[in-house]
């Protein structure tokens, strides 16, 4: 397992003093940070460890003026190393990079009391105690406080033994195995190109691995990979890395950005989140705009409280956070929140969803609602199965695809796939898309299909006389849906045999064709016309001209006595009684016994009629496969 250990602390308390004596590494890379003997920027070391593995070190700035840089460094870190100076004691960014920290979600640490060879043993002991009380209710409530100093060396022998206790009894936390670096540092190497850094923080790079540079998108490949300053093939989770990227210049990357495979992460300009603001902070209002640190990225947000109109100190609620720019996260991710004017840290998010669906305008339970998204970091923990079909049914309609669930739920591959295979053994859920693996949730499925029901027997309202109709005129009803859901909701209709497959159509089980009296004696006085002269039928026109129908109340008259089989539609204006039609096909059957072909003709002679009505029978047979065309001839096609 590989492992990141960060400082934190207040400037000049000796952090980076304290990492050069454990590691002999100076992070203080910048002529800057040289000339003015602070640090600027985040630093890298790294300490070889008794098995031969190395622990990655991050030291963060501890000037106020540079908390982004250290919210920055931050991210991905396992345990905190809190640094205070025995001669100063705690101090204002002791206490908000422990704030940070916390809001974090880091958990573990070690505090090591600095400069103590610039006090006395009395002096020294009662720092310690002061600061044991001060991390009271705090991630490092009975931490380790260990005494050392740079200079001398003191302590630094009981410090190391700590850290590696730390590291020993660390169960490793990162659940997903999406591949994910927040990029801290883009800079060139000469003969190689385009370099960044960053702390893998789940995953695995292999040189050659396709890659991309979100939010933008980027294509890229691994080069080479370097860790803690030496060249490998493979990275796993935990790991200080530094990726040589294919095809890009420093200009298009910036710290903030991510490295991911493709097609994984989703961008968003807004999270719902489960935000808890600090017992110090200021009352936060609706659409406060406030700074956004997510990983390395810093950007503005807004803030949009869903069950209240304003957030008090010590306050913990359900946020929907609205950002500037397109962010990428993953559940469970957690973000710093910061004033403008002044700069302070004053809350801090747990993301509940990367994706969020749209607000529900018209929920029925709010409360619930929201109830729901924030129990999912407990449910996800406990749960996994019942974590996903909480989430499908939080989507609704269309549900999500696998690769947004890995999103949505942060759960590791092989645990998502055992339990959505067992959600759908449980007919919980559904997969309407094997290819793109998308889900939907029974619930809102059985609520698709009511509402198509309910559309067709709107559609059958409209036009009694009809049979059935094409499927897609079901769509209407299903405000665009994809393609393969409609396909999958139809497909269940029929198997319930709630719809009935109908030719080239469907129509309702409960659905059948009935005329009233009205209806049936037009429907006669139509199929007599047509009967009176069986193979020279008028015109159709003609025939509702003299039962005075127009063509509008004559469509769905004619459909229906073409359905029951009384009468053949030839074309559109020429319609055969069924005698009439029998008579003439049995007549062109009987002459195909004795020839391989017919032409126009030959069926003239065979039927005695115009060219009017022979070329209509000719097509109508073509149309319909009885012959095929060859030249001016027709030969059968198929056979009674």
């Amino acid at each position: 397992m590989a492992y990141i250990l960060g400082t934190a602390g207040h400037i000049d308390h000796g952090k980076t003093s304290l990492i050069r004596a454990l590691t002999t590494i100076d992070c203080d890379r910048l002529k800057e940070e040289k000339k003015r003997g602070i640090t600027i920027d985040l630093g890298f070391a790294w300490l070889d460890l008794p098995n031969g593995d190395r622990l990655g070190i991050i030291d963060v700035p501890g000037h106020e003026k540079f908390v982004r840089t250290m919210v920055a460094g931050a991210c991905g870190i396992d345990f905190v190393l809190l640094v205070i100076a025995a001669d100063e004691g705690i101090m204002p960014q002791t206490r908000e990079h422990l704030e940070i920290c916390q809001l974090l979600g880091i958990k573990h640490g070690v505090v090591a009391l600095t400069k103590i060879d610039l006090v006395d043993a009395e002096w020294c002991a009662m720092v310690r105690a002061e600061i044991a009380q001060n991390l009271e209710g705090t991630f490092l409530q009975g931490a380790p406080i260990i005494p050392v100093s740079a200079t001398t060396g003191e302590g630094l022998t009981t410090l190391r033994e700590h850290i590696l206790a730390l590291i020993q009894s660390h169960t490793q936390s990162r659940q997903n195995d999406l591949v994910r670096m927040p990029i801290d540092r883009v800079f060139t190497i000469h003969g190689h190109g385009t370099v960044v850094t960053g702390t893998l923080l789940s995953g695995t790079l292999t040189v050659g691995d396709s890659l991309v540079v979100m939010p933008k998108g980027l294509e890229t490949k691994v080069r080479f990979l370097e860790r803690h300053g030496t060249p490998v093939t493979t990275i796993e989770a935990g790991s200080r890395c530094a990726i040589n990227v294919q095809g890009l210049e420093t200009t298009d990357i910036a710290r903030g950005d991510t490295i991911a495979r493709p097609k994984t992460l989703v961008p968003s300009t807004r999270f719902y989140t489960k935000t808890t603001l600090l017992q110090h902070a200021p009352t936060l209002k609706q659409r406060t705009e406030l700074h956004f640190h997510l990983g390395t990225k810093e950007c503005l947000a807004k803030l949009r409280f869903r069950d209240r109109l304003r957030m008090e100190p010590g306050e913990q609620a359900f946020v929907e956070v609205i950002f500037d720019q397109p962010l990428c996260a993953v559940f469970g991710d957690r973000a710093v929140l910061r004033t403008g004017s002044p700069l302070r840290t004053i809350a801090g998010c747990e993301i509940l969803c990367p994706i969020p669906p749209l607000w529900p305008k018209h929920h029925p339970d709010k409360d619930q609602y929201i109830a729901t998204w924030l129990s999912l970091p407990t449910l996800s923990e406990n749960n996994p199965s019942e974590c996903l079909a909480v989430l499908l049914d939080l989507f609704g309609v269309p549900g999500l695809s696998e690769s947004e669930l890995a999103l949505a739920s942060g759960q590791e591959t092989k645990t998502r796939t055992k339990a959505l295979k067992t959600l759908m053994e449980k007919g919980v859920i559904v997969c309407w898309d094997t290819e793109t693996k998308s889900y939907i949730h029974k619930n809102h499925l059985a609520k698709l299909v009511c509402d198509i029901l309910a559309y067709a027997q709107t559609i059958h309202d409209k036009a009694p006389l009809s049979p059935h109709f094409a499927k897609e005129a079901l769509l209407a009803a299903t405000d665009s849906l994809p393609k393969k859901l409609f396909a999958c909701a139809i497909e269940t209709c029929i198997r319930t045999k709630r719809l009935v497959a109908d030719g080239d159509g469907v129509r309702l089980a409960s659905h059948s064709v009935t005329l009233d009296t009205k209806d049936q004696n037009t429907s006669q006085q139509l199929l007599k016309a047509l009967q009176k002269t069986p193979l020279t039928p008028p015109n159709i026109k003609e025939v509702l001209e003299n039962v005075r129908l127009s063509d509008k109340e004559a469509l769905p008259l004619l459909n229906h006595l073409t359905q029951t089989g009384d009468i053949i539609r030839i074309n559109p204006t020429l319609y055969y009684a069924k005698e009439g039609y029998d008579d003439i096909m049995e007549r062109i059957y009987t002459w195909f016994k004795d020839h391989e072909s017919l032409d126009i003709t030959d069926l003239k002679g065979l039927l005695g009629l115009s060219r009017k009505y022979l070329i209509a029978l000719l097509e109508y047979m073509d149309n319909t496969h009885i012959t095929v065309r060859v030249g001016n001839k027709r030969t059968l096609r198929q056979t009674r």
